[in-house]
């Protein structure tokens, strides 16, 4: 039976089982209704658990089949929490999380696919609580941790701390493993109720203390792959290291056209080059040329499968894990100066007031002019460097024309509502053994808001032509905030003097207005951050929903195919559609695979951010652990009922226990995010200026703890120095 016809009667059976009129059965009742004769029992079986681990049907104690929602349960993934508790997390990215208390978790883990049952329905701000009715598949049965040894058993303490509980380890199953290695445990017994999960340790990743050893560890939670298949490597050997002349056949040649890449000075993967002249009509014409990664990445080969499996490159402190091997990102996929190259490339002419007039699409073959940095250009426009300036005179006509269009681009993004948060993200500063030695803001400057606005105008212009196509496509989509989220901005902001005019309809000019009023006030900063909070995550959808945060109606990832892989995929229907290969067969097999495409990219994107959060975070922590005992000025980033989150300018934040507090009694206001005094009456709030010590830099747990300088405890600081 081949999977086409399994895929049909999965969806006969689910159409049988949605009807209003059915009620849950037993196998012989489904096959003497669905008319299954004896011989294919065992493919139904198959079909129906197939459908039980995909989260579509469940099967109840007494052996019936039902759809879950019919009996008030759902399926998701198990998101545990250190204190016990947990939540489930549905398919359905607009669902809300089902709050699981600890004595509903049921044996189950972080991670898990498990059935739950809604005990308690969402009521206005609260949750809805559920319990775990059943786990339908483990997460994973490898974890990773730090080893801690007594004398005659040890325990894993994992590093993802949603993980509640340590692996117990029996004598004789650590591998060697002594305190303070990081190792992967390997899960043998889960365990039930209060009993701890028992495991063995299969991969001893270094010590603790040991140079690049922690890092290691988190590629490893996050079963992140670095070294590529063999076969994939073979593949490889197979593309050349030079554009051959075969491949520039049919091509538009733009290697006289004036190109540059503009990026920092670290990066490798180059892959958007531009040109841009004034013409005579007055109209900017901008070309982006994005390599044509899609010409060496042939669908369904070891590489394409490869990239796809990855999602993205991703972005550690020290170090990069990519999508395509380097041979390709770092070789003839990369826009390197003064060597043909292959291109995608998206031509626009766009008037005084950033209006695309028209644009097109075309292949071709470029050769770049210069290779430019972000300081440079910036130098260049901004500090009138008089040494690059003569380095690159013929240039400077150039660069100041891309200022012109980026400041029009800018102004009309603007004036539609779009959101721009302008963060201080932190630059880790390594040594050679991968320590850090210093933590720098990254600077945005005006060379990196040409190229943003440059690739914001071709990836726009790029989703509203195929949108109107009506092809199949992958979008970039933001929907709108959540009201609920957005009645608790507008409840915390109201103190502040700040307004929003309506929750449930929201524009992104509200949330603009407030950015612009906040701008160089001490509570921009936590502002910024809440009004982030309260948005939705971007994804990748084969809807066009629109971009709330970018104020666009139309708009996808174009730019980048070297390290995303939907850019990839969308570079293969723009040149299908191009050479007139994109008939009615080929767009019905990619409306089939683009949902889960852009599901699986979606999901690889989140787990690389997160494990690029948590490398700074790791690093960040390294950075304060021989600094204990100083003081540092600060702002209050985050209060709850157990203390208040207080970031340092050079972005830091650690923890201000509760308990640290020890001057008063302090109560936590949850609608006004405040800590207040019973006695004194003293109030904490969101945005606050405070000195801090640091008390603690914790290297397992990843975390960072401070105490509060109080007015004479400052005073008699400054006395003693």
């Amino acid at each position: 039976m081949d999977r086409i016809n399994i895929k049909e009667k999965k969806e006969l059976i689910l159409d049988f089982m949605k009807h209003k009129d059915y009620v849950p059965m037993k196998i012989k009742e489904l096959m003497m209704i669905l008319q299954v004769p004896n011989k294919e029992r065992k493919l139904l079986e198959q079909i129906l658990e197939e459908l039980i681990k995909e989260g579509k049907v469940i099967r109840t104690k007494r052996g019936k089949y039902a759809i879950p929602e019919t009996l008030n349960m759902v399926i998701g993934t198990f998101q545990g929490n250190p204190k016990g508790y947990g939540f489930v997390i549905l398919e359905d990215p607009d669902a809300k999380d089902i709050f699981i208390p600890a004595s509903s978790v049921n044996g189950a883990m972080h991670k898990d696919k498990v059935l739950c049952k809604i005990t308690k329905s969402a009521v206005k701000e609260k949750s809805a609580e559920g319990e775990i009715i059943q786990i339908i598949e483990r997460g994973s049965d490898k974890i990773v941790g730090t080893y801690e040894q007594s004398k005659y058993f040890g325990f894993v303490i994992p590093d993802d701390k949603n993980f509640a509980k340590d692996i117990f380890i029996s004598k004789g199953h650590n591998l060697g493993a002594v305190d303070g290695h990081k190792v992967v445990a390997k899960i043998t017994n889960w365990g039930k109720d209060r009993r701890n999960p028992e495991g063995e340790i299969i991969e001893i990743l270094g010590h603790i203390n040991d140079p690049n050893t922690d890092i290691l560890a988190i590629i490893k939670q996050f079963d992140i792959p670095t070294d590529f298949p063999e076969e994939v490597m073979k593949y490889i050997e197979t593309i050349p290291q030079e554009v051959q002349k075969e491949d520039m056949i049919g091509r538009e040649d733009l290697r006289d056209v004036r190109m540059v890449t503009i990026d920092g000075e670290d990066a490798k993967d180059l892959d958007d080059a531009i040109s841009l002249e004034k013409l005579p009509n007055g109209l900017y014409r901008l070309g982006v040329h994005i390599a044509d990664v899609s010409h060496y990445v042939k669908e369904n080969s070891p590489l394409d499968k490869e990239a796809l499996n990855r999602g993205t490159s991703i972005y550690l402190v020290d170090r990069v894990i990519p999508m395509l091997p380097h041979k390709l990102s770092n070789g003839i996929c990369s826009l390197n100066a003064g060597v043909d190259r292959l291109a995608l490339s998206c031509i626009m002419d766009i008037d005084k007031n950033g209006n695309v007039k028209d644009h097109r699409i075309v292949e071709t073959v470029i050769n770049i002019d210069e290779r430019m940095s972000y300081t440079n250009v910036k130098k260049i426009l901004v500090d009138q460097d008089k040494e690059l300036m003569d380095r690159y005179k013929d240039y400077i006509d150039f660069f100041k024309l891309m200022e012109e269009l980026c400041i029009i681009l800018n102004k009309k993004r603007e004036k539609r509502g779009a959101i721009d948060f302008d963060f201080e993200e932190a630059k880790i500063i390594l040594d050679e053994e991968g320590r850090p030695i210093d933590i720098k803001p990254y600077e945005r400057n005006i060379a990196t808001k040409i190229i943003e606005e440059f690739m914001l105008v071709c990836n726009e212009t790029i989703a509203e032509d195929y949108f109107w196509q009506g092809t199949p496509f992958i979008y970039r989509s933001h929907q709108d905030p959540d009201p609920e989220k957005i009645l608790k901005l507008s409840t915390f902001i109201h103190n502040f003097g700040y307004h929003i005019k309506g929750t449930n309809n929201i524009h992104s000019k509200d949330l603009q207005k407030i950015l612009s009023d906040i701008e160089g006030k001490p509570e921009e900063n936590v502002i910024s951050r809440l009004i982030l909070r309260s948005m939705q995550q971007a994804r990748y959808t084969v809807n066009n929903d629109g971009h709330f945060g970018l104020a666009a109606k139309y708009y996808c990832h174009f730019t980048s195919p070297i390290r995303r892989y939907p850019d990839l995929q969308i570079h293969r229907i723009i040149k299908a559609n191009i050479n007139g290969t994109l008939d009615e067969r080929k767009q019905n097999r990619l409306k089939k695979k683009m949902p889960e495409i852009a599901k699986h990219c979606s999901i690889k994107e989140r787990t690389a951010e997160e494990a690029e959060r948590q490398t700074e975070q790791l690093k960040k922590v390294e950075y304060m652990k021989d600094k204990i005992g100083e003081v540092y000025d600060g702002i209050i980033s985050g209060i709850t009922s157990w203390g208040m989150y207080v970031e340092l300018p050079n972005t830091v934040e650690g923890l201000v226990h509760i308990t640290e507090m020890d001057d008063d009694y302090y109560i936590f206001d949850e609608q006004h995010y405040l800590l207040i005094g019973e006695k004194r009456k003293k109030i904490y709030r969101l945005g606050d200026k405070v000195k801090v010590k640091l008390i603690k830099a914790d290297m397992i747990q990843r975390t960072i703890n401070f105490s509060l300088i109080m007015e004479d405890d400052d005073k008699n600081i400054k006395e003693e120095i």
